[in-house]
């Protein structure tokens, strides 16, 4: 792997692909949850996007404070944590987004299906830039996301 390639991979697409992955699976336990609970789109959406906001705004500055890159080698921690708090705000948002729909039935039926989606291009980065067998990425991803997808749909429902 050349120089570039590989400061390119430490320094934007793991920290990308870690938020990424942050905001999309950790994400769904709190705003499934909310909205199972109270069968509300409206509060589904504000819960959606108060963990967006605050999941990235803390991956931000958990990257960029995890070292200055000099002893890694991983690059600018300016860069890192803008990636990786970004690529975890849209990750939470992708899901949230669909409870802006008054239709709760609907909305939670969208939101499930992004979440599909959203799994799927998190397993292709992962065998893209990783180098991991894609029917790996795949299963491990997707079980990790139903795993905490469901949870957070018993926790609402309880």
């Amino acid at each position: 792997m050349l120089d570039d390639e590989k400061s390119f991979l430490l320094s934007v697409i793991q920290p990308g692909l870690a938020g990424l992955m942050d905001g999309s699976v950790s994400s769904l336990a709190p705003l499934f949850a909310a909205a199972m609970a109270t069968r509300s789109s409206r509060t589904a959406f504000l819960v959606g996007l108060a963990t967006a906001v605050g999941a990235g705004i803390s991956m931000a500055f958990s990257e960029a404070l995890s070292d200055d890159g000099k002893l890694s080698g991983r690059g600018s921690p300016w860069l890192r944590g803008a990636v990786c708090g970004g690529m975890t705000f849209l990750g939470a948002i992708g899901h949230t987004l669909p409870f802006l729909i008054q239709s709760f039935q609907l909305a939670a039926y969208l939101a499930g299906a992004v979440v599909i989606v959203e799994l799927l291009v998190i397993a292709w980065i992962r065998h893209r830039y990783m180098q991991t067998p894609l029917t790996a990425a795949v299963v491990t991803v997707v079980i990790g996301g139903l795993i905490v997808f469901f949870a957070g749909v018993l926790i609402g429902s309880a």
